[in-house]
């Protein structure tokens, strides 16, 4: 399965991810995480040792310019735009158990749909991630689709859009659907995430009611506190890891 999973900041989509990578590994799969998301720290939800120490690809200016041939931070000028990346899942990527995980990092940019020699090495490393790798993949996208293109998009069996009873969080939901109809991207199901009660889930579904719900994980205060801890959400008694199970087993 190669798995997305989008959504608006602060409404448990790296927490998400993490339950479903752990999830997945406990169930005897191999598993590539992608932490695609700059603002978050994937490898820490994870419960890997060392995670604020690991570098983001896309900082990394001396693999840029050997892949490229072209220095972090150009625009225009000339540099390969299909860089050699079928090593890097295996020479970059930290492990834990059967869980190998990457982290892209951002790209600086001024506008959109920048051409740069880093934009272009993550995109050329997505694509061969999806459509190359026999692994189960797991990538935690920013609050758009950043990473993704036309081919990649074609290959994703599920993009998962993580949502919590609030209106901002129902309209980023919305937006992230658009995008991904411009590149072909169809197989949506939601989340709802932070569900106090009936009530909540209601709201959700009242509100989003053309898309598919695989599941409604609850408010808990231990997750938060997973987070506050710097620990994974998979390794405290929660109800969220049988419910991510469940998920898994629908998909």
């Amino acid at each position: 399965m190669k798995l997305a999973v989008s959504g608006k900041g602060g409404v448990g989509k790296t927490t998400f991810s993490a339950l479903m990578i752990r999830a997945l590994n406990a169930a005897g799969k191999h598993v590539l995480a992608i932490d695609a998301d700059p603002d978050a720290n994937l490898a820490a939800a994870v419960g890997i040792d060392g995670a604020d120490d690991i570098t983001p690809i896309a900082q990394m200016e001396d693999l840029i310019f050997e892949r490229t041939e072209a220095k972090k931070g150009t625009i225009g000028g000339f540099f390969k735009l299909n860089p050699k990346v079928d090593d890097l899942p295996d020479s970059l990527s930290v492990e834990l158990e059967n869980i190998k995980l990457m982290r892209l990092g951002g790209v600086k940019k001024g506008g959109s749909g920048c051409i740069c020699p880093e934009s272009t090495l993550l995109r050329a490393l997505v694509m061969h991630i999806v459509l190359a790798r026999d692994e189960v993949v797991v990538m935690d996208m920013e609050a758009g689709i950043e990473h993704l293109g036309r081919a990649t998009a074609k290959a994703v069996d599920k993009l998962m859009v993580v949502v919590e009873p609030g209106r901002r969080s129902i309209d980023t939901a919305a937006h992230i659907h658009e995008l991904a109809g411009d590149i072909g991207l169809s197989n949506i199901a939601l989340i709802g995430n932070k569900i106090r009660g009936p009530q909540d889930e209601a709201f959700l579904r009242h509100n989003l009611p053309d898309f598919d719900f695989l599941g409604f994980i609850p408010y808990d205060e231990t997750l938060i506190e997973a987070d506050l801890k710097g620990v994974s959400p998979f390794d405290l008694d929660a109800p969220a890891v049988g419910l991510v199970q469940k998920i898994i087993q629908k998909l």
